[in-house]
């Protein structure tokens, strides 16, 4: 069995189900991302697995012992919150020694593992401070190693960083994949930010509504994502969608028909999910995937306005359909309203969904 497996979990509120029938399974030492958007019930997901929450229907393991009916204290989990959690009248050695005072640790192994955290942490200075007196960043990092003291089984994180500005949001995240690589650690973290999953996790758990849209590495999530919602969650810039007509079909490869491409483009399949002649279908193409330079094949689009970011610029175009398009290229570009484009991709590139949403 998996190092921690959820079967069937769901968990009600009254007549409301936030979490509908999620299974998954994580091994020993692997970093796992619960992602989506707010309201998916990815931090009661979480809570469930810490025992903060009780499944409703389902079974919760950890390390090969079924933990569903099991207090929180006795699950083996550690769990960073977003809010840190501090207690506000201890200091830094006592809040990160609480946890295994209360379970009756021998003062000599908190006082080792406390050393041992803090130089990790690189908060040895910090450790006779009290919260008031710290930074967000250095508050998270006392949270965390509250965490390391307890020598858990798994280690969950729920939104850590979101508190931080983009500065330290961006050095904390590269500390946590430090840690991980340190420990070797089992780590289930949430977050709202698809930056965070794509450069953190080993395999990124997608959820929306309180069910799994699809479990993969972030390399598969972005080459073959299985539904246009996860299409669109996964990439920054999110993935452009047009909608076309199945001209034709060959063993290998999709026809399609759009007005932008002034013609039929012919497609490579990349599932076996069947679709007919003349359905309707969308067409997705990473904005990164798009250029403004020779490409075997080209969408005739009106310029809208271009936005400079410096190493790159977002130029955003309309299709003659009316959707709006966004094209991530290098260096300093602009683009007149109304300015006749023609951009170009890989056909090899182009995700193609089906009327339901799903990958074809």
């Amino acid at each position: 069995m998996s190092y921690l497996a959820l079967d069937q979990v769901v968990k009600r509120f009254g007549a409301h189900t936030v979490i509908d029938g999620v299974s998954l399974a994580a091994e020993q030492g692997e970093f796992v991302v619960f992602v989506g958007p707010s309201g998916c019930g990815k931090s009661t997901l979480l809570r469930l697995v810490a025992g903060l929450e009780e499944v409703s229907a389902g079974d919760v393991h950890i390390a090969g012992r079924c933990v569903t009916d099991v207090d929180p204290a006795a699950r083996g989990v550690a769990m960073v919150f977003q809010s840190y959690a501090l207690y506000p009248h201890m200091s830094v050695r006592q809040n990160m020694a609480f946890g295994m005072r209360m379970a009756r640790a021998p003062k000599p192994e908190i006082e080792r593992r406390i050393t041992e955290a803090a130089r990790i942490l690189q908060i040895e200075n910090l450790l006779d401070r009290r919260p008031r007196e710290l930074s967000g960043g250095q508050r998270q990092r006392v949270a965390i190693g509250r965490a390391i003291v307890r020598d858990p089984k798994i280690f969950l994180f729920d939104e850590p960083l979101s508190n931080l500005d983009a500065e330290l949001r961006g050095q904390m995240r590269i500390e946590i994949a430090r840690l991980h690589r340190t420990f070797g650690a089992t780590m289930v973290y949430v977050t709202h930010d698809q930056v965070e999953a794509m450069t953190l996790a080993d395999r990124i758990v997608v959820l929306r509504a309180g069910r799994v849209e699809q479990i993969g590495s972030p390399a598969q999530l972005y080459d073959s994502p299985a539904n246009t919602f996860v299409a669109g969650f996964i990439g920054s810039p999110r993935m452009n969608f047009l909608t076309g007509r199945v001209a034709g079909l060959e063993d290998d490869a999709v026809r399609i028909e759009h007005p932008a491409v002034g013609g039929v483009l012919r497609v490579p399949r990349r599932a076996a999910r069947a679709i007919e002649v003349n359905a309707p279908v969308t067409i997705g193409l990473r904005p990164e995937h798009l250029t403004l330079a020779e490409a075997p094949a080209r969408l005739a689009l009106a310029g809208d306005f271009a936005e400079n970011l410096g190493a790159t610029s977002q130029l955003y175009a309309q299709a003659p359909t009316g959707e709006t398009l966004t094209i991530q290229v290098p260096g300093r570009e602009s683009v007149a309203r109304g300015e006749a484009l023609q951009v170009g991709f890989d056909p090899a590139r182009v995700h193609l969904f089906d009327a339901g949403g799903q990958a074809i």
